[in-house]
């Protein structure tokens, strides 16, 4: 088989950037499941394993070394390695190793593998309210493992909801990204009025479905942090994002709504 050469890779890059899957790909590769072997990646190896679908990929030895092997005729996708080679410094007369290039070594994902389930996976989403209203947007919503670098995060490419922490407040964040994405098309990392729609609607959100007030501090921290970069006051922020905030709520309640017409329909 063939190696495919450097421009290949770097034009599929170009052309993500182009249909403006690069920004969402480099936040998700910021937050890697800890623990695997791409945890340890550079950055761009990270983002080349997000545009392939994957949260988890690896060469053939260290999936079979997980107790796991490739399923007959999958593809590999390719990721970048440094070649060094070694060198006699001039001055000194020393050997010294230089980096003279890269390879292009094969990686699989862990959908394109079978067999022992990784410890990771076994995390599970807890019964959350409005869960059902993710499932009516077709977005799905799955657990991942915390590296308390975030909680969770909401993917308009992959249409999915991740969650690293069992609190009902951080899903009614990211079901309000999901919420106000059907509004309007949410901008690449974490603008300051998304971010406050998010944790405004979740205070909300929280509220209706009878969760206590003690997180509201949370809440109000949240909002401060952005209102501060944004360089306004929390109520001027909050005001502004308001109409944004109804919106996103009603199209919730409405998928509510849907749902418990679908409910007793069935019943009936």
């Amino acid at each position: 088989m063939s190696q495919p050469d450097y421009s290949v890779v770097l034009r599929g890059i170009i052309d993500k950037f182009r249909s403006g899957e690069i920004p969402e790909a480099v936040a998700l590769s910021m937050f890697p499941i800890p623990n695997i072997p791409a945890a340890k990646w550079s950055l761009l190896n990270r983002t080349l394993m997000f545009l392939s679908g994957t949260e988890d990929a690896r060469g053939i030895k260290q999936w079979n070394t997980a107790g796991r092997r490739v399923k007959r005729g999958v593809r590999a996708f390719r990721i970048f390695a440094p070649r060094f080679s070694k060198r006699e410094d001039k001055e000194s007369r020393e050997e010294k190793q230089v980096l003279t290039g890269f390879l292009l070594v094969p990686v699989f994902r862990i959908q394109d593998t079978e067999g022992e389930p990784l410890d990771y996976e076994a995390v599970q989403v807890p019964d959350f309210p409005l869960l059902e209203v993710a499932q009516v947007w077709g977005i799905s919503v799955k657990a991942v493992p915390g590296n308390f670098r975030y909680y969770g995060y909401y993917s308009e490419g992959k249409r999915e909801i991740a969650l690293a922490s069992p609190e009902e407040s951080v899903f009614f964040h990211e079901l309000t990204h999901a919420g106000h994405d059907r509004i309007v098309p949410l901008k690449p990392g974490q603008d300051w009025k998304q971010e406050i729609v998010a944790e405004l609607g979740a205070a909300v959100l929280c509220r209706l479905v009878g969760k206590r007030a003690e997180n509201l501090g949370q809440h109000y921290r949240y909002i401060e942090k952005y209102a501060v970069k944004a360089r306004k006051a929390v109520p001027q922020a909050c005001l502004e994002v308001f109409s944004d905030v109804e919106k996103v709520l009603g199209l919730i309640l409405a998928g509510v709504s849907a749902v418990s017409k679908s409910t007793v329909t069935a019943a009936g």
